[in-house]
């Protein structure tokens, strides 16, 4: 029988179950938020429903990521669990690729298709004859139905805080990669001076993107429901923040794991992944500044 030298079998946990639980109540709280504000009807009882899921889910993810923490100190992974972690960790974040890759997809079909079919062009331009008064440009300020979805009073500029945004995690990229080698040299003050300032860059950019809704939100009219240049604004920016949220959390806890002592310069995979994730969530975002801020 293998010993967990060669292939380690985690004992029975209830953490999965509590997982999809937490994913059930989230999802069916989020669609019920949006359906309500769509109807009119407000956000509802699918706030709470949708807030009980993302507290089941917080609940499951440090009890779930506690116990591989406490599996890996009690040496119980082997060389095979490594490669399972790395694999696993791949496939998620290529999970990821493909849940933004939805969003930049119906950026460019509204862009790229659907919008000029409405304003008159390309093979389905026959569509205009349901707003003949539309024509299409982009950002989309004037919509077809202005009535039912006012647009915007203006776009945000890309050179001023989606710029310094910008810059902020560009510069976090690189000093992850500076925390990522002084712990691979086993310079631990450094790798805990690097790592504290990309947590404080992660922060700083949730506040400026904070600010920035506000500013959308009460000064230019830029909302959810001022068509599809708000909504795919908000959709791509706002998972892209979330993804940021985590991101900064993980970071934060990595920093404390190396604090207590965790982590050697030729084991730290759990370090590994969360820079994996960080690089990710940076790269999206340079999507973003061009794609949605820029063209």
């Amino acid at each position: 029988m293998a010993s967990h030298e060669t292939y380690y079998v985690p004992a029975q946990s209830k953490w999965p179950i509590i997982a999809s639980v937490g994913l059930l109540l989230t999802v069916f709280g989020g669609g019920s938020i949006i359906n309500g504000m769509s109807s009119g009807e407000g956000a509802g009882f699918g706030k709470w429903i949708f807030f009980a899921g993302a507290l089941t889910i917080a609940y499951m993810m440090f009890g779930w990521f506690a116990n591989v923490v406490k599996e890996s100190d009690q040496g119980l992974y082997s060389p095979q669990m490594d490669r399972s972690f790395r694999m696993g960790m791949g496939w998620f974040i290529f999970s990821e690729v493909m849940f933004f890759a939805a969003f930049f997809g119906a950026l460019f079909y509204a862009r790229t298709f659907a919008g000029p079919w409405l304003g008159g062009e390309g093979d389905k331009g026959v569509a205009n004859m349901l707003w003949p008064e539309f024509q299409f440009s982009w950002p989309l300020m004037n919509n077809p139905d202005p009535k039912a979805f006012p647009g915007p009073a203006e776009t945000i500029g890309p050179w001023q805080l989606p710029l310094l945004n910008t810059i902020i995690l560009i510069t976090s990229s690189v000093t992850v990669t500076f925390a990522h080698h002084a712990l691979r040299a086993d310079k631990r003050g450094a790798t805990k001076a690097w790592l504290g300032l990309t947590v404080l860059l992660g922060a700083v950019f949730l506040i400026l993107q904070a600010l920035e809704y506000q500013h959308a939100y009460h000064e230019l009219g830029l909302t959810l429901n001022s068509g599809i240049y708000g909504s795919t604004f908000f959709m791509l920016t706002g998972f892209h923040g979330a993804h940021v949220t985590m991101g900064t959390l993980i970071l934060a806890i990595m920093l404390i794991r190396i604090t207590r002592g965790h982590f050697t310069p030729g084991k730290h995979f759990g370090f590994e992944a969360a820079s994996w994730y960080w690089h990710f969530v940076d790269v999206v975002w340079v999507g973003l500044f061009v794609f949605v801020y820029i063209l």
